[in-house]
């Protein structure tokens, strides 16, 4: 059995980007009876940019009725708040002290900011090591992610090895990474990749009048109601092809090569279908969200599943480092 591993930060509500591109194939991997899937929100990790606890509680929170409203079974699985397990902290600076200053240093999330040195903290800097530790905590075999994350997979097994060589045997499971080629980025109102960095994103779960507005913002050109337009290169089609059924698709692709179809018919469609599709996901996201009791003790059960198992790893570790008789 293939135990898989995922986190999530909990830098922001997720948005149909991170919903499409990460949370719905990570579900569907774990609905495989073969697989064994360990899913984690990532709130140390939000705290490199975001220093507003009350803030970050709330994303954890969303995050969590996220995944749950899209259907992951968190009883048969491991579900939990990386915070909440002390072993993600304590095996991270363990692994530190293996890690040399030249790999971090040429990390890419590293160097992306390092024009900028004034606004690098050290969390950002050892970032990888803490996302080595969450990995190898749980002995994950498969590891999803996208390509920018494949080069902080390398130093994970990069750092286990060296770990590995002291310990004498291979005590820490070596990792691979699952890339789907598949998964398309995911466009946001702007033509961009959706991101929060970018405000250019969709939030599925907020109200239908704010659903509206925002797609509403989604660019398109200035070409005139009555005439022909290219579906391929309209962002409103690539969002609509990613959600609607492929006959419905193939309705719009013909409206927009036929002309006398305008991108406000087009938002509306994306809206509706939004509403349609989304609908069950978004009743169970706002139950969750307000009722609190609920969402903690699934997590609170996550997380007893989870440091079980942290802690047979951590007090390996500390036996190889002589913290421990």
């Amino acid at each position: 059995m293939a135990r898989i591993l995922t986190g999530i930060q909990s830098s922001g509500r997720p948005h149909l980007g991170n919903i499409l591109g990460a949370i719905v194939p990570a579900i569907e991997l774990s609905k495989n009876p073969d697989n064994e899937s360990f899913f984690f929100i990532a709130d140390l990790h939000s705290l490199v940019s975001i220093k507003d606890g009350k803030l970050r509680h709330e994303y954890a929170r969303a995050i969590a009725a996220t995944w749950i409203a899209f259907g992951f079974d968190f009883e048969k699985n491991v579900f939990w708040r990386q915070s909440r397990i002390q072993e993600h902290t304590e095996l991270a600076w363990y692994l530190n002290c293996f890690t040399p200053f030249p790999m971090l240093a040429n990390a890419t999330s590293f160097k992306e900011k390092s024009e900028k040195l004034a606004d690098v903290n050290a969390g950002l800097f050892t970032y990888p090591v803490l996302q080595a530790a969450d990995i190898l905590l749980y002995n994950a075999n498969i590891i999803p992610v996208g390509k920018d994350q494949k080069q902080h997979l390398e130093m994970t097994k990069d750092i286990a090895t060296r770990f590995n060589q002291i310990a004498g045997e291979e005590m820490l499971v070596l990792p691979e990474p699952q890339i789907d080629e598949r998964i398309m980025t995911i466009p946001g109102v702007d033509g961009q990749k959706m991101s929060k960095s970018y405000h250019n994103y969709i939030d599925i779960f907020v109200p239908e009048n704010e659903l509206k507005k925002s797609i509403k913002k989604i660019v398109s050109d200035s070409t005139p109601l009555e005439e022909p337009k290219d579906p391929e290169t309209d962002i409103t089609f690539k969002l609509y092809s990613l959600i609607a059924s492929e006959s419905d698709v193939a309705t719009m692709r013909q409206n927009y090569l036929n002309g006398g179809y305008g991108y406000g018919h087009a938002k509306q469609a994306l809206l509706e279908c939004m509403l349609e599709k989304f609908a069950e996901p978004r009743r169970i996201f706002n139950y969750y969200m307000e009722n609190d009791q609920e969402l903690e003790a699934i997590l609170v059960a996550g997380e007893t599943k989870a440091r079980a198992i942290a802690q047979e790893t951590i007090v390996k570790v500390r036996k190889v480092l002589g913290f421990s008789s």
